[in-house]
């Protein structure tokens, strides 16, 4: 049997690799470029979670290769290390501290000396999670419910304002997750991110989605009002419906100014149990915080006149194999799979334990909102409608 020769990336290679993963690319796709599996590409960027390693450059205050060789020029002319200091502009015990470290007069040279210290320059620099209980304890409490680490650190930074050793970077938090060697955050709480996945993937890789089902007499997304599309007043939602295994579905719905959602329960994807169960949702809002519904082609939207019919309410649907145009209801859903993973039975799920995910989802911290959550906002809209 033939064996491939073991294969060494350089660093420029190395380089390419993570411009490729950065960029999007799967492991597979980065190995045909180097003719190489993807089991050749997974070692190198699972050491460090998926997350580029920063480039190691040396400090503007540490002595360089150029200032060592006349260090070692000097010492070969007899030159004292204070004369030597002075030519560099150095103090005296920076020479002094340089020579002693590489061998004393008689032995120091130039290049042993640079590889030297560039050596013991690698040092980690200590997580501010280190000896941080505080902030410790509030990410993994934050983590258990389903916070992402973006809302985390936002919602810190409005808790905190003036305390800087009570705020962090979700940057910070994804790298204590995925880089085990810093050792402050527990790898098992990797499991209360959104996708649980053993190393971060790059934010520009994307899933492509299979086409929606298509009928003819709808209004389309093309005549919704401006308001609507501005966001500039509440009451206008997203509607989509999430599959599980079993052909089982939950409906869900974002309102697109405060982000507030909604479950439903819906025994079949058939138009007529979708519409029922949208209708009896509308029915627990005021008229006021619900004025549109935008929906893709899919057919379980095909009676979406009897449901404008019976609540009122405007129904805009969205071009054919156009997500985007629903991309607040998109988002959602992507969060929701964190609390109903694909390929599970949904159908198991009461619309108690359904109120219960979204209150939950709701009381999330939002960027888009300043990190107020949707629960919040949606609030004053009723309160102020009141």
């Amino acid at each position: 049997m033939a064996y491939r020769t073991r294969i060494f990336f350089t660093e420029k290679q190395k380089a390419e690799i993570w411009d490729r993963w950065q960029r999007g690319e799967s492991m597979s796709s980065i190995g045909r470029v180097f003719d190489r599996g993807s089991s050749s590409i997974y070692p190198l960027l699972e050491r460090t979670g998926g997350i580029r390693p920063p480039t190691r450059t040396r400090s503007r205050l540490a002595l360089t290769f150029h200032e060592r060789e006349e260090i070692s020029r000097g010492l070969v002319a007899k030159q004292s290390l204070r004369s030597i200091a002075r030519s560099l502009h150095r103090a005296p015990s920076t020479i002094s501290r340089e020579v002693r470290r590489n061998g004393g007069s008689k032995h120091y040279r130039a290049t042993t000396s640079d590889a030297n210290a560039w050596d013991r320059a690698h040092r980690p620099k200590p997580c501010k999670l280190v000896g941080n209980d505080y902030l410790c304890r509030m990410i993994s409490t934050k983590l258990h419910r389903k916070w992402s680490p973006q809302q985390i650190a936002g919602w810190l930074m409005r808790e905190h304002p003036d305390e800087e050793s009570k705020r962090i970077s979700h940057e910070t938090i994804y790298r204590s997750l995925f880089i085990q060697t810093r050792g402050v955050l527990k790898k098992e709480l990797q499991a209360h991110l959104r996708a649980t996945r053993s190393i971060r993937r790059s934010r520009h890789a994307t899933l492509k989605r299979s086409g929606l089902g298509t009928f003819n007499d709808a209004v389309s997304i093309r005549d919704r009002p401006a308001d609507v599309e501005d966001r500039a007043v509440p009451g206008h939602w997203e509607g989509d419906l999430i599959a599980g295994s079993g052909n089982s579905f939950i409906a869900t719905l974002v309102e697109r100014n405060t982000r507030f959602v909604m479950l439903a329960k819906v025994s079949n994807k058939d138009s007529h149990s979708v519409i029922q169960a949208l209708i009896k949702q509308s029915r627990k809002l005021p008229k006021e915080l619900y004025r549109s519904l935008t929906w893709d082609r899919g057919t379980e939207m095909a009676g979406h006149k009897a449901f404008t019919l019976a609540t009122d309410i405007d129904v805009f649907l969205c071009e054919p194999h156009s997500p985007w145009q629903r991309g607040t209801n998109e988002n959602t859903n992507r969060l929701l799979r964190q609390y109903f993973p694909k390929g599970t039975d949904l159908s198991v799920h009461s619309q108690e334990h359904l109120d219960a995910v979204a209150r939950e989802l709701n009381e999330r911290p939002r960027k888009t909102l300043h990190y107020f959550s949707p629960a919040e906002t949606f609030h004053e809209c009723v309160a102020a409608i009141g």
